[in-house]
């Protein structure tokens, strides 16, 4: 489905219908199909309809209960932003003063929702014109909102009195992501370009982007939504009063379904081109520490490894490998940043030797991550046959340097816990502890496998 085939819904029949539609359930799609058509509503309505009935329901993990007021395409739901993120996209825009924003390549109209709800002013270009009549409908809401078809590079900013612009290149090309800043629609440097008509320019763009491509000038943030790594921002001018540099936006979600934020920066980086810091890896097995701690992406894209190793005084545990390990745990204000376990033994990564451990020790729930090694952990899951009641963490990775001629060190499986499930529940100290101290521990098996 693209913006043409909703063509149907935009009069007053096809959005009665849709409001009046229940709650999508893919098992009764098809009954519902021929009960509309039935009551004499054209194949054409019904179909789109329930289609966005469909994409509705896929698009409350994004938008929440706006989602069920807006109108989506499969690609448009696909690229826009969450509305999470796009609060604090929005939110930087309120804090810098922006009196008029245009949101260059809105899309559906995502970013434009959340802008327009802390901003006196949006503008809203979009050069499609079925894209921009869905986003038009989704800002309907919003009196401050206005949708314009065109294209984003045309737009007479100076004119039309904005002071702020937020931009979302194209990235997709049938289909497929394109990597290449310069092959987005418009292109990256092109998008740069206008900070010469308005300072103040946020450009959202892939997390993947290469540091070499960013403006030395500018703040680059990297944002993750429950460990998902899902965008960079690129902020010049007003909208980044933290200086040049780089940073992680890390958004969580509560058990009790409440979200918070925390940002973590590097203080010694005020250039986001340089290339991040690479520390020297541990020796090997031996040299293991108790916790192994692994970054969130969004600190790993933006290039804080170092950082967080420096301040947990912690090393990688293989070369150019996100798996950090140290003797001591994670001091709360660093938490959201990290996941952390406790090392409880070291196996070599031999597919016989790990199927005679799950069959002798009755395993059937595995939990697998795996960093530097080229296996995929559900393959090797699935041949592991796993059954019994006990459960295990493994974590598969290399340790130490690289050897001779760039060769790589044999993988290992690291055996971990929670740090939670290790630590026994408090209870009255011994003489002479510290009681806000972990209960000590027998210390992992570290014997080289």
């Amino acid at each position: 489905m693209d913006g043409s085939d909703l063509a149907p819904l935009l009069t007053p029949e096809g959005w009665w219908l849709l409001e009046s539609l229940p709650p999508y359930d893919p098992d009764q799609a098809l009954v519902l199909s021929e009960s509309l058509r039935r009551e004499g509503h054209s194949p054409a309505l019904v179909s789109a309809a329930l289609t966005q009935q469909r994409l509705r329901r896929r698009a409350a993990t994004k938008f929440g209960p706006f989602a069920d007021r807006m109108l989506f395409t499969p690609d448009g739901l696909e690229q826009a932003t969450r509305l999470a993120v796009s609060a604090h996209h929005a939110a930087r825009y309120a804090r810098a003063g922006s009196r008029l924003v245009a949101d260059l390549g809105c899309g559906i109209g995502g970013d434009a929702l959340a802008l327009a709800s802390l901003c006196p002013g949006v503008l809203a270009v979009e050069r499609d014109e079925a894209t921009a009549a869905l986003a038009t409908v989704n800002l309907t809401p919003f009196p401050n909102a206005e949708v314009r078809c065109a294209d984003a590079l045309e737009v007479d900013l100076a004119a039309a009195g904005v002071d702020a612009v937020f931009a979302d290149p194209a990235r997709r090309s049938g289909g497929r992501r394109i990597a290449d800043p310069e092959r987005w629609s418009p292109p990256l440097h092109s998008v740069l370009a206008l900070r010469e008509q308005v300072a103040a320019l946020g450009v959202k763009v892939a997390p993947g982007i290469d540091h070499a491509s960013l403006p030395a000038d500018a703040h680059a943030q990297w944002v993750s939504v429950d460990g998902e790594v899902v965008e960079a921002g690129i902020w010049c001018g007003q909208l980044a009063p933290e200086g040049p540099g780089r940073s992680a936006l890390v958004l969580r979600t509560g058990a009790d379904g409440e979200s918070s934020a925390h940002v973590l920066a590097d203080p010694d980086c005020a250039d986001p081109t340089r290339p991040p810091v690479q520390l020297d890896p541990i020796a090997g097995p031996e040299a293991l520490g108790d916790f192994i701690h692994e970054p969130d992406g969004a600190a790993i894209r933006a290039g804080l490894v170092a950082h967080l190793a420096g301040r947990l005084g912690a090393h990688p545990v293989g070369h150019r490998i996100a798996y950090l390990t140290g003797a001591t745990p994670v001091e709360p204000e660093l938490a959201p940043f990290l996941r952390s376990w406790r090392l409880v033994e070291v196996l070599p990564l031999h597919l016989k030797a790990l199927r005679s451990r799950v069959r002798t020790r009755g395993i059937g729930r595995l939990e697998i991550h795996a960093r530097g090694v080229d296996v995929a952990p559900d393959a090797l899951r699935a041949s592991l046959h796993l059954r019994g009641q006990a459960g295990e963490t493994w974590l598969l990775t290399r340790i130490g340097e690289r050897g001779e001629h760039g060769r790589s060190p044999r993988g290992v499986v690291l055996v971990v816990a929670p740090v939670e499930a290790a630590v026994p529940a408090p209870g009255p100290a011994p003489t002479g502890s510290d009681p806000a101290a972990p209960s000590p521990l027998p210390r992992p098996d570290r014997s080289a496998p």
